[in-house]
């Protein structure tokens, strides 16, 4: 059974379709990055899977029940994180307070949860008093992605999650995405540095103009020269 699976998706805003037919899938545990030029329908790909885009034909299952069109405030409660790529902390609101929202649905002892997301990021120990507006966008990725984990998921969904830093910063958050899914927690996101995404991808899609082109291995696609040429920069 996958974690979730998506077939045969037509959705999109107005009336218009973005995705037509789109299909995906992420396994246990698996990395899993949706890749392709601008306007290709990925960000969308991740809206409609969480809710937020009314997906007009198709279907979506998440660990076996069918998910379609749930509204995406139950998302949380079935294990499932979304973590936009814009307005994705608060910024008036310190660290903590931030990561303790990310639960604010989740019954129990924060404790623990709070010390899980630390320990992947050491960073927001030592600024957890700091209002998130003041950090870098290394460092509010960081609390937006802890926060996500906060709810204990089986799916952490991102989208685009190295926008606009340093290359630094993205290998870092490259590296901590790595040990999110080292605890068992399934990842898919999209991506615009699609080369270092797909060389830790289990499995990578590059959808173009809603449609999926090509499907198969992050190393395999890396490989593969008409992908690196059409949407890789050759």
């Amino acid at each position: 059974m996958s974690l979730i699976k998506a077939e045969g998706l037509y959705a999109g805003y107005g009336g218009v379709d973005i995705l037509r037919g789109t299909r995906l899938r992420v396994e246990a545990d698996e990395i899993v990055v949706i890749v392709g030029p601008n306007g290709a329908g990925k960000s969308t790909a991740m809206k409609a899977l969480f809710g937020l885009v009314p997906i007009r034909e198709g279907q979506v299952e998440y660990m076996g029940e069918v998910i379609t069109n749930r509204p995406a405030e139950q998302m949380a409660s079935r294990g499932i994180a979304y973590v936009p790529q814009e307005s994705n902390v608060f910024p008036s609101l310190s660290v903590l307070e931030n990561l303790e929202l990310g639960a604010y649905a989740m019954p129990g002892d924060l404790g623990p949860r709070l010390e899980k997301v630390f320990e992947i990021f050491p960073k927001l120990r030592e600024r957890r008093q700091q209002a998130a507006g003041l950090m870098s966008g290394g460092e509010r990725q960081m609390v937006a992605m802890g926060r996500a984990l906060m709810i204990d998921p089986h799916l952490l969904m991102l989208d685009e999650p190295t926008a606009g830093l340093s290359p630094r910063l993205i290998d870092e958050t490259i590296a901590r995405i790595q040990e999110v899914n080292q605890l068992g927690i399934g990842v898919l996101m999209v991506e615009q540095n699609a080369r270092q995404a797909l060389a830790i991808a289990n499995r990578g899609y590059v959808l173009a103009t809603g449609e999926n082109r090509y499907e198969d291995s992050g190393p395999a696609l890396l490989a593969n020269p008409e992908v690196a040429e059409m949407f890789l920069g050759g």
